[in-house]
C-alpha cells in the first residue's frame, strides 16, 4: 500500500504540472473552488482571513494533510503583493471516508481551508491589492481526479478600520469551529501496548458532559490501522482509546501529534469536537483516572491473580450451585471407574468452562469494540437467550426425572468406549453449562479484574478470561487428578436415582428463577406464552421418552424423535417471533420513588439525580442490580431487609438509588465504567462531603458490612 501511494503521488505531480485551469473561480463539475475574504476591506499591518472554499458534488471528497490509506493533501501556492505574508492551512477536523478495504481521511460535501493573511506595515489607502494561488486537489469518488488551477482574490485597503464582511461572518464561524482547539484543560497521554496504541483523555474538574465516541486522526501517515475500530472505555473519570497500529508504519512513535475528534465536544455539549493534541509515547499500560478496580486491580500480574481465585469462589456462588450439583453427581458415578477416565472427565469439564468463556468473552469485547457498552452477563439481558436457556435447562430437568435418557442409542452393552464418549461429552457439556449459569454471578476479587480486563488489548484481556475459567474449573481438575480424595465420594448404588431426581428439582428453581428474569423483561403476558412453550417442550420430551426410547423398533425411534422435535422447536419458533408482540416491557423510571420492602425507599437511578444529591451535600448509596443475578437478591434479602440496615438508612439520611440493569441500559453501563467495573453487583456510598472519594462495598453483603460502611460516614 504503501510503495502504492508514493507511485500515485508522483504521477499526480506529473498531471498536475499539465493540467492548469487559470480562472478566478474554478469550477470542474467535481469542484468549484474559489478564495473567499472574511473582510470587504483590508488594513496596513492588520492581519485577515481568507477561505479557500471548496463545494463538492455528492458523494466525491478531498483529503485531509493526512490522506489516510491513499490520496493527497490540496496545496497552495501563494504569489502575494510585497510585503504580503500568508499562515499555513489551518485543516478542519476530518471525516472518516470507507472505500473498499481501506479508510481515507477527507471531506465531502463543502469545505473551509482558513489561511491568516498578514499585511505589511505600510499600505497606500484606497488601493487595491490582489492575490493570487495556484491551488492543486485530488478529488475522488469511484475514480480520482487530480486538478488543479490559479485563484486570485482583490481586496481594497482601507485608511481607517478593516470592514467585515457581513456575508461571510456565519461561514467564517462555522469554519472556525470545526478547527481543533489547542488546549480545554484536558490532560493528554499516550502508550503503547504490543500493537495497540492506547490515548487517555482526563477532563476538567468543571467537565460535566459524558463523551461516548472518540475518534483519532494523526498526522504522521501510515501510523494506524486506519480502517480497524477505535473502542473508547471509560475508566475512572477519565477516557480511552484504543487505536490499532498499522502493520506498515515504520517503527513506533516516540510522540504523536494530530486531532481527537469527540462526538460531542471538549468544553461540553455543543462545543469544538476536535482537540489537537501533540505528546510523548510511553510503553505498557497506561493508567487513565481512577483506572483501578474497586478491588485495587491496577497490573496485570493482579488481574491474573484475582480472576483465578474469583473463579474459584465463584462455585460457591447461588446461581451456579444447582449444575454444579450434578457436576458432583458425575464425580459420584466416576468413584469406580479407571482413574484415568476420571482425570478425561476433570479434563472434559474444564474444556467446555474454557470454551465458553473464551466464546462470551470474545462476544463480549468484540461487541465493545463495535460502540457498545456491554458487561459481563450481557448475554442475560435477551429475552430470547434467557428464552433458550429456560427451554434447555427444563429439558435437562426433565431428563434427570426420567421422562426420558440422553444418549441411550449410544448405551449398548458391551461398548465401553461409545459409554466413555458419552460421558467426556457429558462432562463437557455440563462445563458449558456451568459458565453460561454462571455469567450474572459477580464473586469477590472477580469485579475488579473483569474491570481490569475490558481496558485491556484483546490478547491480555482473553488471558484474564482464561484465568477466570481455570479457577472456576480448578476444584474440580484437582479432584480429577488426586484419585485418593474419591474415596471420601460415596460409592454408587440405587441411591443415586433418588439423587439425580433431587438435582432435577434444583433444575426446576433455576427455570423458575430465569421465569421470573424473563418476566421482568418481557411482562405477563409473555410469561403466559413461555409457560406455553414449556409445555409443548414438556410434551415434546415425554414423547422422545415414551417411544424413542432404545426399546423400540427403529422406525418408532424416528418418528418419534422427528414429533418430538417439531413439538418442541415450532411453538418455540412461533414465540420468538412474536416476542416483540408479547412483550411488554415494565415502565423503568416511572416514577421518582421505588418502595422496596421494608423502610429504605429507592429512586430511579440517574447521573443528573446522583450529581443533584452530592451537590446538596447529601449522602447517597447506589446499588447497581439486576433480576438475573442472584448474588444481588441474596444481598437483597440479607443486608437491606434488615431492620438494622434499614434504621441507619433513615437515621443517616441515606439517598438510596438504584441502577436496575436487567434490560440493558448504556447509561448504567457507564456508570460502572467509572469505577472500573462492568458487572454487577456494585454498591457504592458516596458521603455528605463532595470532596472525598466513595467508598466501594464488597460484591457479597452483610448487614455488618453495610453498617460499618455508614459509620464512616
Amino acid at each position: 500500500m504503501k510503495r502504492k501511494n508514493i507511485f500515485a503521488q508522483l504521477i499526480l505531480i506529473i498531471l498536475l504540472s499539465i493540467t492548469a485551469i487559470h480562472a478566478d473561480t474554478i469550477d470542474t463539475g467535481q469542484a468549484k473552488v474559489s478564495l473567499v475574504a472574511e473582510v470587504n476591506s483590508i488594513q496596513a499591518g492588520q492581519p485577515f482571513w481568507i477561505s479557500m472554499r471548496m463545494s463538492l458534488a455528492p458523494h466525491w471528497h478531498v483529503y485531509w494533510i493526512n490522506p489516510g490509506d491513499a490520496g493527497a493533501a490540496p496545496s497552495i501556492k501563494w504569489e502575494l503583493p510585497e510585503g504580503f505574508k500568508a499562515g499555513d492551512i489551518q485543516w478542519p477536523y476530518p471525516e472518516r471516508v470507507p472505500l473498499d478495504e481501506f479508510v481515507n481521511f477527507g471531506y465531502e460535501d463543502d469545505v473551509d481551508f482558513l489561511i491568516e493573511i498578514t499585511p505589511p506595515q505600510t499600505l497606500p489607502a484606497g488601493k487595491e491589492m490582489t492575490l493570487k494561488a495556484s491551488v492543486h486537489y485530488l478529488i475522488c469518488k469511484d475514480i480520482c481526479i487530480p486538478e488543479s488551477g490559479d485563484l486570485s482574490l482583490t481586496l481594497p485597503v482601507s485608511a481607517g478600520k478593516a470592514e467585515a464582511n457581513p456575508a461571510e461572518l456565519t461561514n467564517f464561524a462555522n469554519a472556525r469551529a470545526k478547527l481543533p482547539i489547542k488546549s480545554a484543560d484536558w490532560q493528554i497521554a499516550a502508550s503503547i501496548s504490543d500493537t495497540t496504541l492506547y490515548v487517555s483523555a482526563s477532563p476538567p474538574t468543571w467537565f460535566s458532559d459524558e463523551i461516548s465516541q472518540i475518534e483519532f486522526y494523526p498526522e504522521e501517515e501510515y501510523l494506524i490501522h486506519n480502517s480497524a475500530p477505535q473502542p473508547l472505555t471509560k475508566v475512572g473519570n477519565g477516557y480511552q482509546v484504543a487505536i490499532p497500529l498499522s502493520p506498515d508504519r515504520e517503527g513506533d512513535p516516540t510522540e504523536i501529534r494530530g486531532m481527537l475528534v469527540s462526538d460531542i465536544g471538549w468544553r461540553g455539549a455543543g462545543s469544538e469536537r476536535a482537540l489537537q493534541i501533540e505528546t510523548a509515547v510511553g510503553k505498557g499500560t497506561l493508567p487513565v483516572g481512577n483506572a483501578a478496580g474497586a478491588d485495587g486491580v491496577n497490573s496485570f500480574g493482579l488481574a491474573l491473580v484475582f480472576a483465578f481465585i474469583g473463579g474459584m469462589i465463584l462455585n460457591l456462588m447461588p446461581c451456579v450451585l444447582p449444575v454444579l450439583s450434578l457436576k458432583i453427581l458425575g464425580f459420584v458415578q466416576q468413584a469406580g471407574e479407571d482413574k484415568s477416565k476420571v482425570f478425561q472427565h476433570g479434563l472434559s469439564f474444564t474444556g467446555g468452562v474454557l470454551v465458553s468463556f473464551w466464546i462470551l468473552a470474545g462476544a463480549l469485547l468484540l461487541l465493545r469494540a463495535g460502540g457498545e457498552q456491554l458487561g459481563w452477563g450481557f448475554q442475560l439481558q435477551s429475552p430470547v437467550f434467557v428464552t433458550i436457556l429456560s427451554i434447555f435447562l427444563f429439558l435437562f430437568g426433565l431428563s434427570l426425572f426420567g421422562v426420558f435418557e440422553i444418549g441411550t442409542s449410544l448405551m449398548n452393552v458391551g461398548q465401553g468406549n461409545a459409554m466413555q464418549q458419552t460421558g467426556n461429552f457429558g462432562s463437557f457439556m455440563s462445563g458449558v453449562t456451568a459458565t453460561v449459569v454462571a455469567t450474572p454471578c459477580t464473586a469477590p476479587f472477580m469485579g475488579g479484574a473483569l474491570g481490569y480486563a475490558i481496558s485491556q488489548p484483546p490478547l491480555n484481556s482473553m488471558l484474564i478470561f482464561t484465568f477466570l475459567g481455570l479457577g472456576m474449573a480448578a476444584p474440580y481438575v484437582v479432584l480429577a487428578s488426586v484419585p485418593g480424595l474419591l474415596k471420601f465420594v460415596p460409592k454408587p448404588g440405587p441411591w443415586m436415582d433418588s439423587l439425580k431426581q433431587f438435582m432435577g428439582f434444583l433444575l426446576m428453581a433455576t427455570v423458575i428463577w430465569l421465569i421470573w428474569v424473563f418476566g421482568s423483561q418481557a411482562g405477563t403476558n409473555a410469561v403466559s406464552a413461555l409457560l406455553l412453550v414449556l409445555m409443548f417442550s414438556g410434551m415434546g420430551a415425554w414423547i422422545l421418552g415414551r417411544w424413542g426410547n432404545i426399546m423400540k423398533v427403529k422406525k418408532t425411534r424416528l418418528i418419534a424423535q422427528l414429533i418430538a422435535a417439531l413439538t418442541i422447536i415450532i411453538p418455540l419458533y412461533f414465540f420468538l417471533s412474536n416476542l416483540d408482540f408479547l412483550a411488554v416491557t415494565p415502565d423503568q423510571g416511572s416514577s421518582a420513588i421505588v418502595q422496596e420492602e421494608g423502610a429504605i425507599q429507592w429512586q430511579d437511578f440517574s447521573p443528573q439525580l446522583v450529581s443533584q444529591l452530592r451537590e446538596e451535600g447529601k449522602p447517597v448509596f447506589i446499588d447497581f442490580t439486576a433480576k438475573w443475578c442472584l448474588s444481588c437478591q441474596v444481598n437483597k434479602k440479607v443486608a437491606f431487609s434488615s431492620s438494622e440496615v434499614q434504621a441507619a438508612f433513615a437515621d443517616k439520611g441515606i439517598n438510596a438509588v438504584i441502577a436496575d440493569w436487567t434490560n440493558y441500559d448504556a447509561t448504567i453501563a457507564k456508570a460502572l465504567a467509572e469505577f472500573g467495573r462492568n458487572s454487577v453487583p456494585l454498591y457504592v456510598l458516596y458521603s455528605p462531603d463532595p470532596a472525598k472519594q466513595p467508598i466501594v462495598l464488597p460484591e457479597l453483603l452483610t448487614p455488618g458490612i453495610v453498617l460499618d460502611a455508614l459509620k464512616q460516614l
